[in-house]
């Protein structure tokens, strides 16, 4: 999954009033969940030990899946999680001091959680808040293992209080962070049903649509949100949009706006990052690392930031820097989309056992897949993916075919389109591709994708013509495919 899927795949799932700040995270349960990192990174076999690493990859994916699983349900019994979330100034009740929420203090703020929901169990929004933070700390740390916790707080919430907004809302996001996007739709109009003004539900609302594909209800519902309760969780859901239709200025706008409102270390960081992605994805790498440098001085350790600077460093030329940069990140952050571009950095790097390690990462990837799909996530989208490059090539078609069928998005068009494609059926392919690229969305990534369809089915001058725009636009957009991007135009002369 890459950045801009993890964070905007239902874009930045943030929580009422803000962004994406320091949040209520959970209780500590006995031992921390395992999350794919935790599973030990191996030398990969060579090209004919292919059994063998399968063999050894579905052992690891098992153990992890296994641990993830005992641990949450020990968990869950309690209630309980730990570690911090992005989030800030929530609402919950009187008895919890927001300050300590907000204050970037995870610990002070699980203690006040922990504190009042033992003494007050019957608290309705102290059970939501912390379902919500639950959903957050997945998100932001690569952990599916909290949702199931997130399910059992917000459950709890809706049983003391049926008709709780919050808790309705708080329902969206977890659906949403599933990729159940029906089920996040139909939460979000339950709770604006009880509170028209819910932000939470209002930024639900616009992630869900946007990620159904249905662009024209998302854009609508981005103006509702402005109208009824403006603000930076709005402001960037409504920039994202105007920039899937390929209004790029309107969306840097929007963000500059929203930075503008910013106050908190949080909302700072978080639109300061989305700045840094949308200059990234026009090939702006200056402006890119100027934003992401501002982001990591409000948060040194936000982690879409860091994930960001890579790219933009790897783009530029700093290849070390970008490595370095990343093996952080996917230390604390194992997502399929920062262990893929890691694993490329190396393979692009090239040097003594780049490959093994590269690898690694991508055996990694199928671990936290295993462990997503046993916490209720659909993550069929990361399979079709990482798979189709790096992986399992049948496999990445069947879930992508999956994903189709669920959502027809631009990412999903693409997924399938690529998918198809090393599969060898790119006349099917031409119709998804271009598909991806219909709505005037400015991604290297789908250009690229495009052009190298085009081509092998016999579209020289446009497949050519997508392959230069995708270099035009941001010439850095992956460590593998611009490579190929340019090797593809100089053998097509």
């Amino acid at each position: 999954m890459t950045t801009e899927e993890v964070e905007r795949d239902g874009a930045p799932l943030a929580v009422e009033g803000v962004g994406t700040d320091e949040a209520p995270g959970s209780i500590p349960p006995a031992e921390p969940s395992p999350t794919a990192q935790d599973t030990p990174a191996r030398p990969a076999d060579r090209p004919d030990d292919a059994p063998r690493r399968t063999r050894r990859i579905a052992e690891r994916a098992g153990i992890a899946v296994l641990l993830a699983i005992a641990v949450t349900g020990g968990a869950i019994a309690v209630g309980a999680a730990r570690d911090k979330a992005p989030v800030a100034a929530v609402a919950v009740s009187a008895a919890v001091d927001p300050g300590a929420l907000a204050s970037g203090n995870p610990d002070a703020a699980i203690a006040a959680l922990q504190a009042h929901l033992k003494a007050q169990p019957r608290d309705s929004d102290g059970w939501a808040t912390l379902g919500l933070a639950y959903v957050e700390q997945a998100r932001t740390k690569g952990d599916p293992a909290r949702y199931p916790q997130a399910q059992a707080a917000l459950k709890r919430a809706l049983s003391l209080s049926p008709h709780s907004d919050q808790a309705l809302a708080g329902q969206a996001a977890l659906a949403a962070a599933r990729h159940d996007f029906k089920g996040a739709l139909t939460n979000a109009d339950r709770a604006l049903a009880e509170n028209p003004y819910s932000e939470r539900a209002l930024s639900s609302r616009i992630d869900a649509l946007v990620e159904l594909g249905r662009y024209d209800d998302a854009s609508r519902a981005a103006d509702t949100a402005d109208a009824r309760k403006p603000g930076v969780p709005v402001f960037t859901r409504y920039a994202y949009v105007r920039e899937l239709r390929g209004d790029v200025p309107a969306a840097r706008r929007v963000l500059e706006q929203a930075l503008g409102a910013a106050t908190s270390k949080g909302d700072i960081a978080y639109v300061a990052a989305q700045l840094g992605q949308l200059a990234w994805n026009q090939g702006d790498y200056k402006s890119a690392l100027t934003s992401y440098a501002r982001a990591l001085a409000a948060d040194e350790n936000y982690l879409p930031a860091l994930e960001g600077r890579a790219r933009a460093q790897a783009a530029s030329g700093d290849r070390a820097a970008a490595i370095k940069g990343m093996e952080l990140v996917v230390a604390r952050y194992p997502l399929p989309g920062p262990l893929v571009e890691l694993g490329e950095l190396y393979e692009a790097r090239g040097g003594a056992g780049d490959r093994e390690r590269a690898h690694d990462q991508y055996a990694l990837v199928e671990a936290w897949i295993a462990i997503a799909h046993a916490n209720g996530v659909d993550a069929d989208l990361d399979t079709a993916l990482a798979a189709a490059d790096h992986g399992d090539k049948k496999a990445a078609l069947r879930a992508a075919r999956a994903e189709w069928a669920r959502r027809h998005t631009v990412h999903t068009a693409d997924a399938l389109a690529w998918a198809l494609h090393v599969n060898g059926q790119d006349r099917e392919a031409l119709s998804y591709a271009r598909r991806a690229t219909a709505t005037g969305y400015r991604n290297a990534l789908f250009r690229y994708h495009l052009g190298v369809i085009e081509l092998a089915t016999g579209h020289k001058s446009e497949g050519r013509a997508s392959l230069r725009s995708a270099l035009k636009l941001n010439p850095g957009f992956s460590p593998l495919g611009a490579a190929t991007a340019r090797k593809a135009l100089e053998d097509t002369k």
